[in-house]
């Protein structure tokens, strides 16, 4: 098997961050290292992808940025789900449940 990360579908990314920061407010590496961690090492986001969509996200108003002290000791910029970005989390995993279904069905029967 090769370990080639997967290109995401346009959108996903934001999910993805979404969902990771339901458990709490992490840092920028912190969240790209979680998503790798916990999609068993599939997924790598690279800084050049994670922080644009951090900064739009913070525009959109669905997380909040504060300064803070990572684990190494270093300063960094924590980033926190506001409610609006809770219920964008909602709607979006839902629209993302009803998209893999529908192209699940495609796929068993096309």
């Amino acid at each position: 098997m090769g370990h080639d990360s997967l290109q995401l579908l346009p959108g996903t990314l934001y999910l993805l961050i979404l969902r990771t920061l339901a458990a709490g407010p992490r840092h920028g590496y912190a969240i790209a290292r979680r998503i790798k961690e916990s999609s068993a090492e599939t997924l790598a986001i690279e800084e050049g992808s994670l922080y644009p969509a951090l900064n739009r996200m913070l525009v959109k108003g669905w997380v909040k940025a504060e300064w803070g002290v990572s684990e190494t000791n270093r300063k960094a910029r924590f980033y926190r789900l506001t409610s609006e970005g809770r219920k964008q989390l909602a709607s979006e995993a839902g629209e993302f449940d009803r998209l893999v279904n529908a192209i699940q069905m495609v796929m068993k029967t096309a």
